[in-house]
């Protein structure tokens, strides 16, 4: 399909990328989890969780996008299944976030954890109803979507591993 073409080394490059990303952060939380706080599992499924679904979630684009499909408007319909489970997920980290104890969230965090991922994944929705029409532009959102995802994801990694190492272990 000729609107997939050109995308190839990106595609390639951000996959790659995100799947390293997470199992990094499955080394850093193994190395942390030596000394987990009390309710730790409260705080790690509203800020720790949610990462690994931006990764996984980027790893899955990268990877639904090499596929040589015959028509765009199959892919375009996944990712647009994932952009709305996105969406939902992303309201569900929401509600985790105000019902843990652990961490007292910052605007920040609310950014970063669920303003910006509802962004991300209405963005990838909205790129699913628009492929038909403008594939190109389509395939830009997406693209949009992946790599802000990466960020995010990378965002929050290292906020994570800064709280615990430097907040969480002085305490």
């Amino acid at each position: 399909m000729s609107e997939l073409s050109g995308r190839d080394s990106f595609y390639v490059v951000v996959g790659s990328g995100a799947g390293a990303l997470i199992g990094l952060q499955f080394v850093v939380m193994t190395l942390i989890a030596e000394r987990p706080p009390l309710r730790a599992a409260d705080a790690g499924a509203a800020f720790a969780t949610p990462t690994i679904v931006h990764f996984g979630t980027v790893l899955l684009l990268s990877a639904l996008l090499r596929v040589p499909w015959q028509s765009m408007i199959l892919a375009a319909a996944l990712w647009g299944f994932i952009g709305l489970g996105g969406l939902v997920y992303a309201m569900i980290v929401a509600r985790r976030i105000r019902a843990q104890t652990v961490y007292q969230p910052e605007l920040e965090d609310r950014v970063f954890h669920v303003l910006l991922p509802l962004a991300a994944y209405a963005m990838l929705a909205l790129s699913a109803f628009a492929a038909p029409f403008h594939s190109r532009e389509a395939l830009f959102g997406v693209g949009g979507a992946a790599l802000l995802l990466l960020f995010i994801g990378i965002h929050n990694a290292w906020d994570s591993v800064f709280y615990h190492v430097f907040v969480n272990v002085r305490q």
